[in-house]
C-alpha cells in the first residue's frame, strides 16, 4: 500500500510584527524615575488604551515613542522599523499629538495644515485636497479659514487630530483626545478612532478617563508610578481583580449582614439605596444564599454588578486616590449601623 504525502499542504506562516513594539523603556529626570522598564505592544487594528492616574508616566511614554524626548533605556520598533534612541524622526505612517496641540495662532487652521503638508513632502495640490479631507473628518470645515488663535480649546483639539490624520497614519498616538471637547465632539472623536482601528490602524489612546477607554479599547495597559502593572484585555483585568460585587435585597438585611460575617469568602456592606452589597466569588455566594435560606432569611433580589474599569484599577493597585463615586456607602461590619503635534 502506498502512502501519499501532500507536501503542498505544508505551509510556513510568518507572523506580522506588531505596529508598536516598545520593550524595557526607561526614562529619568535627575533623580526622579518617570518610566521603569515599560513594555508596550500594539498590533494593527487594535485600539489600545494607555491608562493611569495623572503623573503615572503616560505622556512621557508617548513623548519617548514619538521621538520628542530621548529614552534612557529600551528598544522601540514603529511599524516594523527600529527607532534609534537618538533619532527624533518617526517612520512614515506614524502620527499623533501629545498634550494640547500648538499651532501658529495668526494663521488659519487650514493654512497651518497646509504648511504641515508641505513639510511632509506633499505637493501643493495634493496637500490642499488632503487638508480639506481631514478638516471634514474632524468637523472643522466651517471654521477652517479662521485664525487658529481664536479657536476654542476643543477646536484646537480637533485641529491637532486633523494634523495627525494628514499622514494617513497606520500607527496613531492620541493623548487625552477628548479632554477639551463637548459631549458631541467627544462622541465624534471616539467614532473616528473606531473607524481608523476598523480600517487597520493601530491606535494608542492615552487617558485617565477609564470609562472612555472601557467603551473604546479592546486591549489596555495600566501604568502606575512609571511601572506597567497590567497589560492585556479587559477580561484579563477582571480575572485579576477581587471578587464580583452583587446587589442583594433580603427579608432581613440586618440579619443577613450578621450572617455574612461568619461566612468564608463573603464581604457584605450596607448600600446607601437600601439592601446589601456582597463581594464574593460564585461558589461562596451560592453557599451564602443557601445559608440565608436555612436561617429563614429570604433573598428577594440578587443582581451582579458590572464593575467599572476604574474600580478594577483601584483594586489592583490598592490605591484609593481619585476613587470614583459609588452608589453604595462602604461601611465596615463593626459599624453596620511641551505641547506638540507629530505629523
Amino acid at each position: 500500500m502506498m502512502t501519499i504525502t501532500n507536501t503542498a499542504a505544508i505551509q510556513i506562516v510568518t507572523l506580522e510584527r506588531p505596529a508598536l513594539e516598545a520593550i524595557g523603556i526607561s526614562k529619568r529626570y535627575g533623580s526622579r524615575e518617570v518610566l521603569c522598564g515599560v513594555d508596550l505592544i500594539v498590533r494593527a487594528g487594535q485600539l489600545h488604551g494607555l491608562l493611569g492616574p495623572n503623573g503615572a508616566g503616560k505622556t512621557t511614554l508617548m513623548r519617548v515613542l514619538l521621538g520628542l524626548v530621548g529614552r534612557d533605556a529600551g528598544d522601540v520598533h514603529l511599524l516594523g522599523q527600529r527607532v534609534d534612541a537618538t533619532d527624533r524622526r518617526v517612520p512614515d505612517g506614524v502620527a499623533g499629538f501629545v498634550d494640547t496641540p500648538a499651532f501658529y495662532p495668526y494663521l488659519s487652521g487650514r493654512r497651518n495644515l497646509e504648511l504641515l503638508a508641505r513639510l511632509d513632502g506633499h505637493r501643493r495640490a495634493d496637500g490642499a485636497a488632503r487638508v480639506s479631507d481631514v478638516l471634514d473628518q474632524v468637523g472643522l470645515s466651517a471654521r477652517a479659514d479662521a485664525a487658529a488663535g481664536g479657536y476654542s480649546a476643543g477646536m484646537r483639539q480637533r485641529l491637532g487630530l486633523a494634523a495627525a490624520l494628514m499622514r494617513s497614519p497606520r500607527l496613531l498616538f492620541l493623548d487625552e483626545p477628548t479632554s477639551s471637547l463637548d459631549p458631541a465632539g467627544a462622541r465624534d472623536v471616539r467614532a473616528l478612532a473606531r473607524r481608523l482601528a476598523d480600517a487597520g490602524t493601530a491606535v494608542v489612546l492615552s487617558s485617565h478617563d477609564m470609562s472612555e477607554v472601557e467603551e473604546l479599547c479592546s486591549t489596555l495597559t495600566f501604568i502606575h508610578h512609571g511601572h506597567v502593572i497590567f497589560s492585556g484585555t479587559l477580561e484579563g483585568v477582571r480575572m485579576l481583580a477581587p471578587p464580583q460585587v452583587h446587589a442583594m435585597h433580603t427579608s432581613d438585611d440586618r440579619a443577613a449582614l450578621g450572617l455574612a460575617s461568619y461566612r468564608p469568602g463573603i464581604t457584605a456592606v450596607r448600600a446607601s439605596g437600601g439592601g446589601l452589597e456582597v463581594s464574593a466569588h460564585l461558589e461562596a455566594l451560592d453557599e451564602y444564599v443557601i445559608a440565608l435560606g436555612c436561617a429563614g432569611i429570604a433573598v428577594r433580589a440578587l443582581e451582579s454588578r458590572t464593575r467599572s474599569l476604574e474600580s478594577l484599577f483601584l483594586d489592583i493597585t490598592g490605591d484609593a486616590d481619585g476613587a470614583e463615586a459609588t452608589t453604595a456607602s462602604r461601611v465596615s461590619l463593626a459599624e453596620a449601623d511641551a505641547p506638540a503635534v507629530i505629523s
